[in-house]
């Protein structure tokens, strides 16, 4: 190809890319700016929260999961021997590497003031010495921290049962450690600058709980994990280079992955590595859309010498070759052999992958127009299911009033208005979530006392109503249910519902021709992703486990996790409710029918089976509670057709307390 057809082709595929697959730099900016509101408002007294990975790097692809780093406060990890201390709350370790493998240390117990019983319990003891057991915090990680049914320890994490999120215990050290002290004097072309390398060696290290496999002090070890750093050193990226680092991972596991000999060779860490190699030695001004063709074939040439030499070295640690006892013998042979056909097919190699097979020069060429980028960037978030689940954040309830100080001396002291936004859709959320655990039927018969804890809930759920056009009001509507007030709650309901007109949107739908056109508007362009949300989204609704708001109906649903349910469904459910206790017998019929032509139009409800099966468990309470029970076995019925898992769905269990199966 002429110079002239690189540059054209290149400029095409990055427009697919933006397009189809990365997203805009603005969005990748949104989803970069959420997640560290996000962490900020999640952060408490024992755990700071780091959103890492893919999507923390603002990249989310196929495949990606939710990478979450919940760093220990209480223990305090240093490089040399101890120092004197005060603090008795707090762990004191020290790394210990002799005759480790670079990139491993172990943690040796030093001090640990009030905490020594209960960290007894993860200790191993050898010649004398306490040693911090990787295996045996991951498994007390497991047992506390994942409540969900199906989680288990993969790798240094626990992973959900959908594989959707990934949780891990972190240790935090201050100092950089010495095995990475070649890279602060690595001579490269500018990048990383001096500034960001210093960003970088501030933040310290981290420490996740995984050894050497089959090394004989496997349990012991601690990998040494430089997530923060290079989550910075990502953010530092030209949208061309996180362009093309993304091409690679398609690469990897849309195509390599795909040949039975090599599904588990390579994962995507390898990559970012090899992006960060070649990034030290590109000069900036190289990664430009024009030049996406070039690099990415010159980060596959790097992918092919790794492998013809079984060596890709760390980037911080180059000491540990992480081909080492992987990528050897007949595998390494079988891999090079289809890096080598992938190569001569140039960069057309990525049409192998069925994300990018029908990318067409021709189509991508012409110019985008700047409101189409926004409707991108809208679509995107919208439909991002990892952005969904990671706002769905437990509350600790005795950390809800830090949490709530702490949002809104940002949202006081921030500048910048688009943060000041991001902290209050956070707040609201957290709102939401603290006003299900305040005790609306109190024990005590001071009435005083029971006014305070009504006012309290009312206010907090006040608050409660800026991250979408409706959930936050339903609560509300909620609230006055479980207090009786059923015409105040019907109030609130209808001004709801009032709400979800054909123009509003809702998470997981395709985005209709008027829903585009509406986006298109300069009013809307001007507004930031959650001033949007709070005028056009129709935002699902959270109880939290042992939810105090959620009906008495819906008990059973709470009872060991968080409830998620279509707001409206639920705003229908609960009209009938309210009704069903005024003894409106013909508003309750009404509430019925609309109930079913909204579940069967899936009217407002996600395009998730957690959604549908939901809504028709919803639907059969709604009957059994007029004691219409083959209506209500039905409806049942139809929601163990479409999620027939026992363990999360109760439709199965009803039926069984209803002598129905």
């Amino acid at each position: 190809m002429t110079d002239m057809e690189t540059k054209t082709i290149s400029i095409a595929l990055y427009r697919f890319m933006c397009f189809n697959i990365v997203g805009t730099e603005n969005h990748v900016k949104t989803l970069r700016l959420m997640n560290t509101v996000r962490d900020v408002m999640t952060n408490n007294n024992h755990y700071t929260t780091i959103t890492s990975g893919s999507f923390g790097e603002g990249l989310e692809m196929r495949g990606s999961d939710l990478d979450i780093m919940d760093v220990a406060k209480f223990i305090e990890v240093d490089t040399d021997r101890i120092k004197p201390r005060l603090n008795p709350n707090l762990i004191y370790l020290r790394t210990e590497t002799d005759d480790l493998k670079p990139c491993f240390t172990q943690m040796v117990v030093e001090l640990t003031g009030n905490q020594f019983e209960s960290l007894l319990q993860f200790c191993e003891k050898l010649n004398g010495t306490f040693y911090l057991s990787s295996t045996l915090c991951k498994q007390g990680f497991l047992d506390n921290t994942m409540n969900i049914y199906g989680s288990k320890i993969h790798g240094p994490s626990i992973s959900d049962k959908d594989g959707f999120m990934d949780q891990v215990l972190c240790l935090h050290c201050k100092q950089w450690t010495s095995q990475a002290s070649k890279w602060i004097t690595r001579s490269n072309n500018s990048w990383p600058g001096y500034n960001v390398k210093q960003r970088i060696i501030n933040q310290g290290v981290l420490f996740v709980p995984i050894g050497v496999k089959g090394s004989p002090k496997e349990n012991i070890e601690w990998r040494i994990s430089f997530s923060v750093g290079e989550k910075i050193l990502i953010n530092t990226f030209t949208h061309t280079q996180l362009i093309c680092y993304a091409l690679l991972k398609i690469l990897l596991k849309d195509v390599i992955a795909t040949y039975t000999d090599c599904e588990d060779l390579l994962c995507s860490y390898f990559s970012k590595t090899i992006m960060f190699w070649i990034s030290e030695e590109l000069p900036q001004s190289i990664w430009k859309p024009e030049n996406l063709i070039p690099c990415f074939m010159r980060c596959v040439s790097r992918l092919i010498y790794c492998v013809q030499y079984s060596i890709c070295l760390h980037c911080f640690i180059p000491e540990n070759n992480m081909f080492e006892n992987k990528i050897e013998g007949g595998v390494r042979e079988i891999l090079l052999e289809k890096l080598y056909i992938l190569y001569r097919y140039g960069w057309r190699c990525i049409l192998f992958s069925d994300q990018v097979s029908n990318f067409s020069v021709s189509t991508w060429i012409v110019q985008i127009e700047p409101n189409s980028l926004h409707t991108i960037k809208v679509a995107k978030t919208l439909n991002s299911k990892l952005l969904c689940l990671a706002n769905i954040v437990p509350i600790d309830s005795k950390v809800d009033t830090y949490n709530f100080k702490r949002g809104l001396y940002q949202i006081i002291s921030c500048d910048q208005s688009s943060l000041k936004y991001l902290y209050t859709y956070y707040l609201s959320l957290v709102c939401g979530q603290c006003a299900q655990s305040v005790p609306l039927n109190s024990t005590r018969s001071c009435n005083k006392h029971q006014y305070k804890q009504y006012n309290s809930c009312l206010c907090t759920l006040l608050q409660n109503i800026y991250h979408d056009a409706v959930s936050g009001w339903l609560m509300l509507a909620s609230f006055f249910y479980k207090t009786k007030q059923y015409n105040n709650a019907l109030h609130i309901i209808l001004y709801s519902i009032a709400k979800c007109t054909p123009e509003k949107i809702n998470r997981f739908m395709t985005m209709s021709d008027t829903h585009v056109r509406l986006n298109d508007l300069l009013v809307f362009q001007r507004k930031c992703m959650v001033q949007m949300w709070k005028i056009i989204l129709v935002d699902f609704i959270i109880f939290k486990e042992n939810s105090r708001l959620i009906p008495y109906e819906l008990q059973m649903e709470v009872e060991d996790r968080p409830f998620i349910i279509s707001s409206i469904v639920y705003a229908y459910f609960l009209m009938f409710l309210c009704h069903y206790h005024l003894n409106n017998v013909r508003q309750c019929q009404d509430c019925i029918h609309t109930l079913q032509l909204v579940i069967e139009e899936r009217y407002f409800i996600e395009n998730d089976k957690n959604f549908q099966y939901k809504a028709y468990t919803v639907l059969g309470i709604v009957f059994q509670l007029l004691g219409d029970n083959e209506s209500a076995r039905q409806a049942f019925m139809r929601s163990v057709k479409i999620d027939p898992d026992q363990r999360y769905n109760t439709s199965v269990n009803r039926m069984l307390l209803m002598n129905l199966v």
